[in-house]
Parts: structure tokens; C-alpha cells; sequence
């Protein structure tokens, strides 16, 4: 007969995991950038401690003043402003990503902290899971 695992138990193991999702592409290139959204805000809506990265064309994806109805996209990059709704706070971009594409730190999101490469992959690396988009 196999005995139950108490409730506190299980809470520790979920609670102390930690998900970092790894933006890479351009905003409106693919649907990735959409996903990648979505799976933040579903795990955010199960309180998952996240945080969100965006190197290489991923920093795109955070810059302001971008219109998408030019090209006859759906526009979700204002679902981005549903972030600290789900308590997603940890939101970090890649410094060298925003200097290679001559990009300013002009970005429609708030919380955004801009890291070095090698603070950008230390950050990234003390998360338990890592989902690349």
C-alpha cells in the first residue's frame, strides 16, 4: 500500500522551481514570440515563479513604438501589459543583442532590467527549467 505524500511536501517541490523562458526571435517573424507569451502567462496564472529573457532578434520583442497593423498582424505585444497582472517581474534583456541592432533601451514594457552577456547568462542559468522560443 503506498502512502500519500503530504500537501506540504509537494508545495515545496513546486514552489521552489523556478521557469525561465528565452525570447530569440523577432517579434512578428513567426509565432513563437506569441507563444512564448502564452506560456508565460499560463504559468504565471498558476503562480510559477518565471522570468522572462530576450537576446539576439528577441530583443524586438520589447521594443516600443512598433505597429503591426503595417504588415496585417495581430498586434500581441500590447498582451505584454497583462505581465504584473500574473506577478511577472523578472523581465531581462541582453545589452550586446540591443547594441549589435543599434536598438535605444525604448521599451513599451516597465521592469525591464538590461544585463551584460555574462550577467544575462548567470541570471538564466539559476533557473530550474528553460524554455527557448
Amino acid at each position: 500500500m503506498s502512502e500519500a505524500i503530504p500537501n506540504n511536501i509537494t508545495d515545496n517541490m513546486t514552489s521552489n522551481r523556478t521557469v525561465a523562458i528565452l525570447n530569440t526571435e523577432a517579434p512578428f517573424s513567426s509565432a513563437t514570440g506569441k507563444e512564448s507569451l502564452d506560456t508565460a502567462l499560463i504559468f504565471g496564472s498558476y503562480e510559477q515563479a518565471i522570468s522572462l529573457f530576450f537576446i539576439g532578434d528577441g530583443v524586438f520583442q520589447v521594443i516600443g513604438d512598433q505597429n503591426a497593423t503595417e504588415i496585417e498582424i495581430k498586434d500581441y505585444l500590447k498582451t505584454f501589459s497583462a505581465l504584473g497582472f500574473y506577478d511577472i517581474e523578472n523581465i531581462y534583456v541582453c545589452r550586446e543583442s540591443l547594441t549589435e541592432r543599434n536598438l535605444p533601451e525604448n521599451f513599451h514594457i516597465s521592469n525591464i532590467q538590461v544585463l551584460s552577456n555574462k550577467d544575462f547568462s548567470q541570471r538564466l542559468h539559476q533557473h530550474n527549467v528553460i524554455f527557448r522560443f
